[in-house]
């Protein structure tokens, strides 16, 4: 039962780490449910003040990264629009790779900032801080998610050597 736990924990794990670009799962708190998961094991116990400390932190990550491309958008006056765009161009551009998912973001909220007859500057200044916003929300998301998945590594390997 504790190799099936360990399969799932280090899944949801991985799970998490894809969630970081995927705005659909939410990676910090996939990656903390392989944490829990790996808890769970009879060969690996984690403390509750430790799992209680990763849940804090997953979950401010998943608030602040629903707050940081709002202030990048209203910070070079941008709108709702905007936000819509860069999320329609993440997902689209999840499926052309690393260039899809810096340039699908971009290529959204300048469209969806358009759709608002803003002039081109603005709309294109308005589209530099709404991907800033959603840049610094994945490289917060991958971190956490990146380091949660280092701790499942460590704690399991540690376990058996």
């Amino acid at each position: 039962m504790d190799i099936f736990f360990l399969i799932i924990g280090l899944l949801l794990c991985i799970i998490g780490l894809i969630g970081s670009f995927v705005p659909i799962i939410p990676g910090p708190i996939t990656s903390w449910l392989g944490l829990l998961i790996l808890h769970l094991t009879s060969i690996i116990n984690l403390n509750y003040t430790f799992l209680v400390g990763t849940f804090t932190i997953a979950i401010s990550v998943f608030i602040l990264d629903m707050i940081i491309p709002l202030i990048g958008l209203k910070k070079l006056g941008g709108t709702k629009k905007g936000i819509i765009g860069a999320t329609i161009g993440l997902l689209l551009g999840f499926f052309m790779g690393p260039i899809g998912i810096l340039s699908g973001p971009f290529i959204g909220a300048l469209s969806g900032e358009l759709t608002n007859n803003l002039g081109f500057t603005k709309a294109l200044k308005a589209a530099i801080g709404t991907l800033i916003g959603f840049l610094a929300g994945i490289a917060m998301k991958f971190s956490v998610s990146f380091a949660f998945l280092i701790i499942f590594l460590y704690k399991s390997v540690s376990a058996f050597f």
